[in-house]
């Protein structure tokens, strides 16, 4: 036998295959993003969300993400002697990763930050972290979303808002008075109840001392690690919203027991549970009754992250496909440069960037409502909207995204594989399809004025385009008829999604990338797979302009 030394290791050389995507700017090289943040007023947060981005793309940040997610996080209910400590044990890659984010506030700008376009400032460095690593996002946005509700509440959260708040991000397991910041988890899902928060059956009882105890249990529990949770339970009032602490005043654990963490599709590195409340002390956060409203204050913050989120993860399964193409030759051209692949990677990139302009616009709402009623109602129809349909869209987008890179795409050795199975969890969290089209419905029925506001945002565009005009006209009167027709609910948020989608590229997207939008998804027979551009469409110029550039 001849000896394997005598041949060599190698069989053959490597070649053919594209170099690893980082260490660039994942802010600098996105022209979409800088171009929302200018138009919403935000450029005096470039050098941030410059820094942010350096960070979200850097080969550090994509192999602490790769081992958050291969070392999941660990329950262990009791320590060696055997008493109950319920604590989440993570990689250090989780801790690493919290705390870049922290320490950038992608958590708490929008609310630190005075100046205007401060939340789509904040929103772009969740757009950017959603990009690095998507579990960690989970307690970020929750973080984000419950700030309002506290501050709303001086009573009870004005001192775990401030704590909130705090860059400083601290994963000791301690009582919050003694870290240097904490953070919050939001748990209303229940087994027999899901979205349907009345059915909620944690029980509140009174102590008569301005606190109370929980009973009952949590289906869905995200981050319970956390230092601070906004709850849900039954009063003699009705559902009402509860602040529990995650340690007692006697430095002892509240009484939370962990069950169980979730064995997830995706999202695998954020730790999600199962709990039950055995009397756990908390504190009414609100008028006792009124608990669902409160729940729904905090939802429309964390439904704009998770379009915002998504939006994110489009553009980075695109700018993955776009730089395997770019390096990857096949009939001696490159492959975005065959005019099939070309076509795709420059639809996905549409499809990416109208994602991005319609989660951001209502982004942009809550930073005017202040100065105007007509954003406040845009904002309120609006959210929902984006989160529908930017959630829904995220999953093709990785699918077609994935088979960019073949079998490549597939394993678990790249980051592709994890983006593809995280994509469709926002659809679900805070709301399914369904739930999210109804509140749409609710939301025309509750302030009818959302319609007409809707209405004006699109008129802006008017004139811009025949086919949008005539598709516009044809929306109109099903709008104002909305509330008449649950059954083509989701058929009817679809089209004022892309309708409003279209309108802004019109209005501040380059031309060929508004002419592109409108002529698949406005002028008919759309089939909502990517690829089928029109013969005029500048597809070249689409697919290189997704390639991400490095340093």
């Amino acid at each position: 036998m001849t000896p394997l030394d005598d041949y060599g290791y190698a069989t053959h050389e490597v070649m053919n295959q594209p170099p690893d995507l980082g260490d660039y700017d994942a802010y600098g090289s996105d022209p979409v993003l800088r171009r929302i943040v200018a138009a919403f007023g935000a450029e005096w947060a470039e050098e941030r969300l410059s820094e942010a981005g350096r960070t979200v793309a850097s080969a550090e940040v994509q192999r602490l993400a790769r081992q958050a997610n291969r070392h999941l996080p660990e329950l262990h209910t009791h320590d060696r002697y055997g008493r109950r400590i319920d604590e989440v044990e993570f990689h250090p890659a989780w801790h690493r990763l919290m705390s870049l984010a922290i320490g950038q506030q992608t958590h708490a700008l929008a609310w630190t930050e005075t100046r205007p376009g401060a939340q789509v400032a904040r929103a772009a460095l969740s757009y950017l972290w959603n990009r690095g690593e998507n579990g960690i996002c989970c307690p970020l946005g929750m973080a984000y979303s419950v700030v309002p509700v506290l501050q709303a509440h001086p009573e009870v959260g004005a001192e775990w808002a401030a704590r909130i708040l705090s860059d400083r991000y601290d994963h000791r397991p301690l009582p919050a008075t003694q870290k240097t910041g904490a953070i919050c988890a939001v748990a209303m899902t229940e087994k027999q109840g899901g979205s349907d928060l009345r059915q909620t059956q944690t029980v509140a009882e009174d102590n008569g001392d301005g606190t109370w105890s929980l009973v009952g249990h949590k289906w869905f529990f995200s981050v319970p690690h956390a230092d601070v949770f906004v709850t849900l339970a039954q009063t003699s009032e009705g559902v009402s919203c509860f602040l529990a602490p995650g340690w007692l005043p006697d430095g002892s654990r509240n009484r939370i027991q962990i069950q169980r963490l979730k064995d997830k599709c995706g999202n695998r590195s954020n730790a999600s549970s199962e709990v039950e409340f055995r009397g756990a002390l908390a504190r009414p956060l609100g008028e006792l009754g009124h608990g669902i409203r409160t729940g729904i204050s905090v939802n429309h913050y964390t439904r704009l992250d998770f379009g915002v989120g998504s939006a994110g993860l489009m553009r980075q399964v695109l700018a993955l496909a776009a730089h395997h193409a770019a390096h990857r030759r096949a009939f001696q051209k490159a492959l975005i440069d065959q005019p099939i692949m070309t076509a795709v990677i420059a639809d996905l990139a549409l499809e990416a960037e109208a994602a991005a302009w319609l989660a951001f616009r209502f982004v942009a709402a809550l930073d005017r409502q202040i100065d105007s009623e007509g954003e406040r109602l845009l904002g309120r129809i609006g959210a929902p909207i984006a989160k529908y349909w930017v959630c829904k869209r995220a999953p093709a987008v990785a699918v077609e995204a994935l088979e960019c890179l073949g079998g490549n795409g597939f394993i678990e050795d790249g980051p592709m594989a994890r983006l593809y199975r995280e994509a469709p969890l926002n659809g679900i969290w805070e709301g399914t399809g369904n739930v999210i089209c109804l509140d749409v419905l609710r939301s025309i029925r509750r302030e009818p004025d959302c319609v007409p506001a809707l209405l004006d945002e699109l008129r802006l565009a008017a004139g811009a385009d025949r086919r949008y005009d005539a598709f516009v006209a044809s929306l109109e009167p099903d709008l104002l008829q909305a509330e008449k027709h649950e059954g083509q609910a989701r058929r009817l948020v679809e089209r004022t999604a892309l309708a409003i989608s279209a309108g802004l590229l019109l209005r501040h997207a380059a031309p060929q990338v508004s002419e592109g939008f409108v002529a698949t998804r406005l002028d008919g027979g759309w089939s909502g797979h990517f690829g089928a551009l029109p013969a005029g469409c500048d597809a070249a110029a689409l697919a290189r302009a997704a390639v991400p550039a490095p340093h």
